[in-house]
Parts: C-alpha cells; structure tokens; sequence
C-alpha cells in the first residue's frame, strides 16, 4: 500500500502537467510568451522595425550623395516637401504601364494620380495628434489617417504587407514615430490622373 501512494501522486502530477500543456496552447496567442518591455525598449524595437521594412525609403525626402540618395536627417520621415514644385508628369509613360517615382522617392506617379509619401513625424502634420487606433487602422486596413470613412491609401504604400503584423509590433512602430523630432510639413493632397499636366 505505501508503495502505490508515491505512483499515484507521480501519475496525478504527470496527468495534470499533461493538461496545463495542452489547455495553453501558444498557437492562440503567438505573443503571450514576449515579456513586457519597458517604453524605452519598445520605441528602440520601432527605430529597428522602421529600418528594416524601410519606411525611410519613400518618407524621407533625400539628397543626392556620393554613394547616390542619401536621406536628409533633419527631414527623416516628414514625406515629401511641401514646399518642392510638383515634377512634370509624361502621360504616355503611364499609358505605357509604367509606375515612376520622383528623384528622392517621396512621391509616385501611376494610374491612380500622383500620390505623396506622408509625413510620418511626431508633428500634428504628421502623425502627431493620431490614436494607436488610427495607427492600426492605417497600417492594417490602408484607411488614410486611419478613418474608417476616408479614402484608401494610394500605392506605392504597402500596407498590404502589414495586414498580421503582430500588435506589439505595430505600437513598436507608434511608439518610435511619436517620439521623432517633429518636423512640420503639410503633405499635398493626391492629384487625381484627371489632373496630371
């Protein structure tokens, strides 16, 4: 009898181990596991995450270097200058199917018009005054200034890509925007092909 006690404690733990294994099943939650970070870890994994999918690419107005378009660190992330004329557009290029970019990439032209890379600066002409949620819905959804009820963002913007990106991910990201230097810049509007010289 004393012998059968110690297995059927050894087996109950067993059995109940089993359980809390298979009940938490990490596949509901891919993020349960990441600890928590303080704010300052966060907004360095949003500096990371804002390099490498290369949000500067098309934000970031650029100048010419000896290694070719270098980003203007007192403009990083402002979009395209409001201030800078708007280039000639040829019509029988984008006939021709063609999608251009302007010279530092902050602008594109297409069949959709002319559209203009955002001001993503901690500015209320960038993203100053944005929710989380507004963020979110942006990224995930392609809703301009993240507004259910506003236009779709216009290509080249990719937030197709972003459609699962993790949450923690997407306040990484928020979090490092909202903590740039803001740099004022009204963006202008699309230009509707109609409209294009």
């Amino acid at each position: 009898m004393k012998n059968s006690r110690p297995t059927l404690i050894i087996l109950a733990s067993l059995f109940i181990a089993l359980c809390a294994a298979f009940t938490n099943d990490s596949r509901e939650n891919p993020v349960a596991d990441i600890p928590l970070r303080t704010d300052k870890d966060l907004v360095k994994r949003g500096e990371y995450l804002v390099g490498v999918l290369g949000c500067q690419d098309c934000h970031s107005p650029k100048r010419m270097g000896a290694q070719g378009p270098e980003v203007i660190p007192e403009l990083h992330l402002s979009g395209y200058p409001a201030s800078r004329p708007v280039a000639r557009v040829f019509p029988e290029a984008i006939q021709g199917g063609w999608m251009l970019f302007g010279a530092d990439g902050t602008s594109a032209v297409g069949p959709w018009g002319m559209s203009f890379a955002a001001n993503l600066t901690s500015d209320e002409t960038g993203i100053g005054s944005w929710s989380y949620d507004q963020f979110k819905t942006a990224l995930t959804k392609g809703k301009f200034k993240g507004l259910s009820n506003t236009r779709p963002l216009l290509p080249p913007m990719p937030w197709t890509n972003y459609t699962n990106m993790a949450d923690e991910d997407i306040q990484a990201v928020f979090q490092y925007l909202k903590s740039t230097k803001p740099v004022s810049n009204a963006v202008p509007e699309p230009i509707t092909p109609d409209k294009l010289k």
